[in-house]
Formats: C-alpha cells, structure tokens, sequence
C-alpha cells in the first residue's frame, strides 16, 4: 500500500501548487522574502519601523455555507475573494492596512484544477486589497468529507500606527453615519438562505427579471473589498470616528460594537437603495423585517462615523475609490445600541 491507495493523492498536490503559482506571484508586495514553496511566508517588517508605534492587527475568517452554492454551481473562482474580503476588511476598519494572507482549503479529493481555480479567487482578492499571499495549505481529507466538496477558510495580518487606529473613542451625538453598498449577500447568512431557496443548479440557473441576472450569480456575487476606500478616507485627510463592517448578525449585531458607552446609531432605512435579492430573500421565506437586518448586511457593507464637517470630502474619496457611499443615519446621545427608522 502506498499512501495514494488511502484517498491522498501527492502528486495531484504538486500540481496544484505549479497551476496556482502564476496567480500567486501577481500578488507580491516588495516586502516578502523568499518564494512560493517554503515551510512559512517570511515579510520584511523594516517599514513598519517609520511608524511612532506600529500596531499588528488580524483577521480570520471563511466564507461559511456560501461554498456550497459555489459546488452546486461549479463556479470556484470568485469564492476566495470573499474568504479574504471577510478578514481583511475587519482589519481595514480598524484603521490598518492589510500586509498578507495565508489560506486553508480541506478538500474531500486533490481535483488541481479545482484548487488552483479557488487560489485564483483568492489572489484576485488579494490584489483588490494589496495584500501578499504568502503561504497556504491544501489538504485532503479522504473519508471525513465527500471528494466533491471542500471547505475554504483565511488568515489576514495587517498594521496600523496607534494613533490612527479606529477606536470610537471620539465619537459624539451630531457625528454622520456613512455607508458603503454592498454587493449583495456577501458571504453571512447563508444558511438561511439556503433554506429559502432551492439549491439546485436548475434554480440557480434561473433568470429572474427582478434580479437583473440569474439567482446564481446573485447569491454567488463576491464580498466587496473595502480596503481601498477606506485608504483613501484617509489619504483625504478625514478621521473616522468610528467603523462597523456588516457581517453575521447584521445591523443589530455589529453597529453597536463601533460605538462607546452613551452613544447611539441611527439608521434611516430609505435612506440608501437596498438590493434586489434582499426583498426577494424576505418575500419567499417569508422572513420578517427585524430578521432581515439581523443576519444581512441588507445593502451596505461598511458603515463608518465621520464630523459633519468631513461628510462631502468622505463621500468624494470613497467615490474615488470606486464605492458608492450613503449618508444613513447619525450618532444620538443615548444608550449604546441602534434604531432602524
């Protein structure tokens, strides 16, 4: 017996790592040392040391339930961005500025194609938010999990200087609420959704006028990067007070973690335009309007706090980034939470 009769294949991991290494070069940053192929990614640090106190943040996350429609649809492509977008956007609201990735894909069978295709997703990702990917691991897991399936999870590392990390700690009532759309979904709530919907690849196929694209294609949408935009808030001169990014939990969830004590959010509905596949979402699975905003992100996918006086030049540099921003709501005195009006 070798260890191929047992279900893992050696070989089909080398080629796996030869298929994706044209994908990973694209994201180099000058400060990683050494290539692909090494035990560990190794990145200078000498940078850092222009700061006053550099800070390291991090970031871990996967894309949840969402991987089951990218098999269903056997599209895997765009998945990997959304397994970046999740960790480095919560470094990005922050105030940090992601350095690099590393990702995990456990797979049931070793298909190259197939994870060079989810590696090719995760670089896109990568590159969307400047970050390096420096290392990964692919692993077969014959006999835990079906040979068609995977799972996708990742690692961001990112810094900040201290003084220019956000905290909240200077938000006050009269602050303006600004929000950043979303594409859609993202990756949160997936389990719902797939309770909703019919996870077939003849439903997901299907056209619908009101989504202006498949159902497929919506759902499957990646999570948008706002590592950008938030880069250019600051190269603008403007300080965000204080910065949410909607993940699981929704509205209710995570607004509530950008503020401090005696401070309150809140949040205009109609204020911004909600996308398509949301109303469908709550109209099929009859789900009620609290539930909604407490597991999507329901059309905005970042919310940060700015001074009224930095409302137009935050609005301008987000636009220069390529996001479309809302004026949502403002910061009440109160207790620490949010209203939806």
């Amino acid at each position: 017996m070798d260890y191929k009769t047992s279900g893992v294949d050696i070989e089909a991991g080398y080629k796996s790592v030869e298929l994706m290494k044209e994908y990973v070069k694209e994201t180099m940053r000058a400060e990683v040392l050494g290539g692909l192929g090494g035990f560990s990614g190794a990145f200078s640090l000498a940078k850092i040391k222009e700061m006053e106190e550099p800070v390291l943040l991090s970031g871990t996350d996967g894309c949840g339930t969402k991987v089951k429609l990218a098999m269903v649809m056997d599209k895997h492509d765009t998945i990997g961005i959304d397994a970046v977008a999740m960790c480095v956007n919560d470094i990005a609201c922050a105030g940090g500025e992601p350095l690099f990735f590393l990702d995990y894909i456990a797979c049931g069978k070793n298909y190259p194609e197939k994870i060079a295709a989810i590696v090719k997703g995760v670089a896109e990702g990568c590159k969307q938010s400047d970050a390096a990917l420096i290392g990964g691991e692919t692993a077969e897991h014959p006999g835990l999990m079906p040979e068609d399936e995977y799972d996708l999870a990742g690692f961001a590392v990112g810094v900040c200087d201290k003084k220019d990390m956000i905290t909240g700690e200077n938000l006050a009532a009269g602050d303006v609420l600004i929000g950043m759309a979303s594409t859609g979904v993202h990756s949160n709530g997936f389990s719902l959704v797939r309770k909703v919907f019919d996870i077939t690849k003849e439903s997901l196929d299907t056209y619908y006028d009101e989504l202006g694209t498949t159902l497929g294609e919506a759902l499957l949408a990646p999570t948008r990067i706002y590592v950008k935009a938030l880069k250019s808030i600051k190269n603008a001169g403007v300080t965000v007070k204080a910065c949410s990014h909607i993940t699981g939990g929704g509205f209710y969830e995570n607004i509530p973690r950008m503020l401090k004590e005696g401070t309150h959010a809140v949040v205009e509905k109609d204020s911004y335009p909600i996308p398509p596949i949301f109303a469908k979402l709550a109209k099929e699975g009859e789900i009620e309007e609290q539930m909604m905003y407490n597991t999507f992100n329901m059309g905005l996918g970042m919310v940060l706090a700015v001074d009224p006086a930095d409302v137009d030049k935050t609005m301008d540099a987000i636009r220069e980034a390529g996001d479309q921003p809302y004026v949502v709501g403002k910061i009440e005195t109160g207790e620490k939470g949010v209203t939806l009006c």
